[in-house]
């Protein structure tokens, strides 16, 4: 085990951060309105008494964007943590389908998915996860039959009080983070520098995103609205029909 340089971990993320910033802008770009318009759910907006046009495309896209981002941005954790505990452990991204680090501490080798936060599946993505444990162990096995292997699902934050999950750990925020790099307070030392640029890359975001809400409210009022009303079934067609 070697100690953790912070201002590594500092570098790696103002020199990588930008990607995430640049991914969220450029799916804003490609977007088109039918997509957001396929995979919203109609009846939830309806029943939450939206009225106008550019109301429903701001609910519609901000969804959207919502889960997109968490998907870039736990691209980006797992980047950082693979970087992490590389530094520390050896740690290296897993050639195993389904599992994201790999490394030993100790005389333990622990193969890892990372998660962005706790709550990520449900009862069957979590026996998918089980099954890539369950034939990663069996592929190392095979290759040193002396070694113990423990599988963890890691979480980049949250909470869970109970790690031992039977045939395997799951560990969340602080847990995790000092679990990769040895260092406890991990978890706290790298909320600042994830801001780094983040006002002008955000500026740039909004500018982007204020113009999309202006194009898509066109757009929608003059496809989707009659006599200047929402045409609720329309929607409910165009998202749901056979």
């Amino acid at each position: 085990m070697k100690k953790l340089v912070l201002t590594n971990v500092v570098k790696y993320v103002e020199d990588n951060i930008g990607n995430f910033h640049q991914k969220r802008l450029e799916n804003l770009k490609k977007l088109k309105l039918i997509t957001i318009l396929k995979r919203k759910n109609p009846y939830l907006f309806k029943a939450k008494n939206i009225l106008t046009a550019q109301d429903l495309v701001k609910g519609f896209l901000d969804a959207h964007l919502g889960s997109q981002e968490e998907g870039i941005f736990g691209e980006f954790l797992e980047g950082l943590s693979i970087f992490i505990c590389n530094k520390v452990f050896n740690g290296k991204k897993s050639a195993a389908e389904g599992i994201d680090l790999e490394f030993e501490r100790g005389k333990i080798k622990y193969i890892v998915t990372i998660k962005s936060g706790p709550n990520w599946g449900n009862s069957g993505q979590i026996k998918k996860m089980q099954d890539y444990f369950k034939k990663a162990k069996k592929i190392l096995k095979t290759n040193t039959k002396s070694v113990n292997i423990v599988a963890v699902n890691g979480c980049c934050y949250g909470k869970d009080n109970n790690p031992d999950k039977g045939d395997y750990v799951k560990l969340c925020g602080q847990r995790f983070w000092e679990f990769i790099s040895g260092n406890d307070n991990l978890y706290l030392d790298i909320i600042e520098p994830l801001g780094h640029k983040a006002k002008e890359k955000n500026e740039e975001f909004l500018e982007s995103y204020a113009r999309l809400i202006n194009k898509f409210t066109v757009e929608f009022s003059n496809d989707y609205c009659s006599n200047y009303k929402i045409d609720w079934k329309k929607l409910v067609k165009i998202n749901s029909s056979k």
